[in-house]
């Protein structure tokens, strides 16, 4: 009950942030921020794809999707990249839990629902346990190997100039991980995604839910419709993203 409460607690945060203020404001804050992050072509690309969305009455269950998702991420994040810290200072523990990240990657997304079903129920929450775990091994493995590719003479430079191991993680290591880490992040968010509509099958909302009704009536124009809901969130999240990191290599 604890974990399925927290996840609850991240999922209805985003939740209101996204539904409970009136669509243009949440659709101009988005705009804006793909403006300033990826440019002026992502910027216009993000307003069609959201006008689209809101024309054909699939706000709603749209920002549900991007919380849905977002509480993955976030919940992925914060455990996948200290454990990509650790996994990428200890060989032996990142050779322990290799195969455990690979049977979580492997693993068909059905046979998990089942143990996820049996011990937490249905609905959302669950859901996003079972997106976590689907979505979580890119972002520690990339985290790993981001900081095994840290050069050792720029840690030897850091220690003998005085640097604590804290000071060498935070002002060295993270910072020429950084970029491998990142594209994790970006990985994990689009396998978060991918499972939108799987979830869907133990009581997920959003988009998912739509497109699995439309599978059960065999209506094919509302589910192709959801189908490019989907498909537009996904890429406003990915050039929003992918332009944020080109925009941060040209500065450094």
């Amino acid at each position: 009950d604890g974990i399925v409460n927290g996840v609850r607690t991240v999922l209805d945060a985003l939740t209101v942030a996204l539904n409970g203020s009136p669509w243009p404001v949440v659709m101009l804050v988005i705009v804006v921020t793909a403006w300033r992050a990826a440019g002026p072509r992502v910027a216009i690309f993000t307003a069609a794809s959201l006008a689209y969305i809101a024309l054909l009455g699939y706000w709603s269950v749209a920002m549900e999707t991007v919380a849905l998702v977002g509480a993955a991420v976030i919940l992925c994040v914060v455990f996948g990249i200290p454990l990509g810290i650790w996994f990428g200072k200890s060989r032996r523990a990142y050779n322990i839990a290799e195969p455990v990240l690979d049977l979580m990657q492997t693993l068909p997304a059905f046979v998990y629902l089942i143990p996820i079903i049996a011990f937490f129920g249905t609905g959302n929450p669950p859901g996003i346990l079972a997106t976590i775990i689907f979505g979580m091994p890119p972002v520690i493995r990339l985290t790993a190997l981001g900081m095994r590719g840290v050069p050792g003479s720029i840690k030897e430079a850091a220690v003998a100039f005085g640097a604590s191991r804290w000071q060498l993680l935070k002002d060295v290591e993270i910072p020429l991980a950084l970029p491998s880490i990142m594209t994790g992040v970006n990985q994990t968010i689009l396998m978060c995604l991918s499972m939108v509509v799987i979830i869907s099958l133990i009581g997920g909302g959003g988009l998912g839910k739509e497109i699995l009704e439309a599978l059960q009536y065999a209506a094919k124009g509302p589910g192709l419709l959801g189908g490019f809901a989907i498909l537009f969130v996904a890429m406003v999240l990915d050039r929003i993203i992918q332009g944020a990191f080109r925009r941060e290599d040209e500065k450094t």
